[in-house]
């Protein structure tokens, strides 16, 4: 007899990320420049979507998750050779969007915290693009992180 996997159960709504500032991700004073923090909160979604079995764009998908927001409060500075934590949360799934929040923190203290959004987009003609319905065997894999955290 075979057993039944509920989805929700096995639903991703958080990823933990653990990484290391590299030199040139930082600036002559040693600082990580602010424009790292989005690509840090981008490289922990998609090993979220990893984590969860999927690739955030795989090969010869009619689908696509272009980024419609985003925005990071700093909170102290990040520097060359710190290791640090990037966390992702699913905050909210709609439609046609999902919404995370992230937090970048260094020795458990907060050092950025950011907002993205984005939309599941079916590919057209040339660059148009549609906002779709998130396909159901994306949908399945994801659920909102319970309140707190990032």
């Amino acid at each position: 007899m075979s057993e039944m996997i509920d989805p929700v159960a096995s639903a991703m709504s958080e990823f933990r990320l653990r990484r290391r500032v590299h030199f040139y991700e930082a600036d002559p004073a040693g600082i990580v420049h602010f424009s790292w923090f989005p690509r840090y909160m981008e490289e922990a979604e998609h090993a979220l979507w990893r984590a969860a079995g999927l690739s955030i764009a795989p090969a010869n998908s009619e689908f696509a998750f272009p980024r419609v927001a985003m925005a990071f409060d700093f909170h102290r500075p990040l520097r060359f050779e710190d290791e640090f934590d990037v966390q992702i949360r699913i905050t909210a799934i709609g439609r046609s969007s999902l919404s995370y929040t992230c937090m970048v923190s260094h020795e458990g203290q907060a050092v950025a915290t950011g907002r993205l959004t984005i939309a599941c987009v079916q590919r057209g003609e040339g660059d148009r693009m549609s906002a779709v319905p998130i396909p159901d065997h994306i949908r399945a894999r994801f659920a909102v992180a319970p309140e707190g955290g990032a």
